[in-house]
């Protein structure tokens, strides 16, 4: 049986129902907002330091953590190694194996992976533990085969980032080394992946932004994004489908572009693009608004709709899915999602350290917290 939780940094739940004067609380936690009037500074500017978003001066960014540090404050999305850290929780042990990362391709600094990979390789590496990289080439997915760098002997445990082959997933599972799988094939294709899974919340801001287009008058809501491309993607699209349905929308599925260019393995963007201005131009009406997949395809459909003549927010809104930091660099600055990086890389340690030292856990799907950011995108 697996055990699906929650992580979220905004919430502190005490399991000692006798304590209600200490510190840990929930009734006398340390808040965002009593960091920031300790320091005189603005709530967005403490949330900037902890969550590690935005552009901040180092000094600030210090200055902030030293006081929430001081303070009690827990739910910190990245922290160097102290009394609540990892290594604290942990036994700490020197040259125990190594941890091979399995990617498909290349991982620039805009995918949310990028500095949530860097997190968990500080903290392994400072627990003692080694760290490899290894590129799963398409030909090494065809044969169900590892690649030629990996070292089977030395790895103790695998985390697999854009792994969403569901084979090649099972091969891996049978390797009776513990794997984490940082998002996943399809849930479904067959039996389940016997592996820990993390994912984001990739459902909860999608509902509150359905509901709130909705209040605005935006009745007619599109979906972008290859449905069946990775699990999140799946359960972004069904969010979607099912926020229409509790909103009393309708659902229009003319309005839902799941797919990608046929006939090509390996589509490029531009493919991408080419099968969206097809399919936009068969529209005979643009929906009010288009929640896309994540950020990179919301660029590729502001992109196309550009090329047809189409103006973003005045002819339709568009929402990503991520907050990367190209989202806000665009023009329109893009309404979107914020992915914690730095919480889903701490919560990727512990998940595969204690299935390292506990192999006989259930296996356990996590979900940790992400964020509604409202841009220009959408008339914000």
């Amino acid at each position: 049986m697996e055990n699906t939780n929650y992580t979220n940094n905004n919430t502190n739940i005490n399991t000692n129902n006798n304590t209600m004067n200490n510190t840990n609380s929930s009734t006398n936690r340390v808040t965002i907002q009593d960091i920031a009037d300790a320091l005189g500074i603005s709530r967005n500017t403490v949330s900037k330091a902890i969550n590690n978003t935005g552009v901040l001066a180092d000094s600030t960014r210090e200055k902030v953590l030293k006081k929430a540090a001081e303070m009690g404050y827990k739910q910190f999305s990245y922290l160097n190694i102290s009394e609540n850290s990892i290594e604290a929780r942990l036994p700490l042990s020197k040259n125990s194996g190594e941890i091979a990362l399995l990617i498909t391709g290349f991982i620039g600094d805009s995918h949310f992976a990028s500095i949530m990979l860097d997190k968990f390789q500080k903290e392994t590496s400072q627990l003692g533990y080694g760290f490899s990289m290894h590129r799963v080439l398409e030909k090494d997915i065809d044969a169900l085969s590892l690649p030629l760098s990996f070292d089977r002997e030395k790895t103790i445990g695998i985390i697999c980032c854009e792994m969403f082959n569901y084979p090649y997933g099972q091969m891996l599972c049978s390797l009776g080394i513990p794997v984490l799988f940082v998002d996943s094939p399809v849930i479904g294709q067959g039996s389940p992946l016997k592996a820990d899974r993390l994912y984001m919340d990739n459902q909860t801001e999608i509902f509150s932004f359905v509901r709130e287009m909705a209040d605005r008058g935006k009745k007619n809501i599109g979906f972008i994004g290859e449905s069946m491309h990775c699990q999140s993607f799946y359960e972004r699209f069904m969010a979607c489908r099912n926020a229409l349905y509790m909103n009393k929308l309708p659902f229009m599925e003319e309005y839902f572009l799941l797919e990608n260019k046929a006939g090509i393995k390996k589509p490029s963007s531009q493919d991408y693009q080419d099968y969206l201005c097809e399919h936009l131009q068969s529209l005979k009406h643009l929906p009010d608004v288009f929640i896309c997949a994540n950020d990179f395809i919301a660029m590729d459909v502001l992109t196309a709709l550009h090329s047809l003549g189409y103006d973003v927010p005045k002819d339709t809104f568009l929402c990503g899915f991520d907050d990367s930091p190209d989202s806000k660099l665009i023009r329109p600055a893009l309404t979107t999602i914020h992915i914690h990086s730095q919480i889903m890389g701490i919560t990727a340690v512990q998940l595969l350290l204690s299935r390292i030292k506990e192999p006989s856990l259930n296996y356990r799907t996590v979900y940790t917290e992400t964020n509604l950011i409202y841009r220009e995108s959408t008339g914000d």
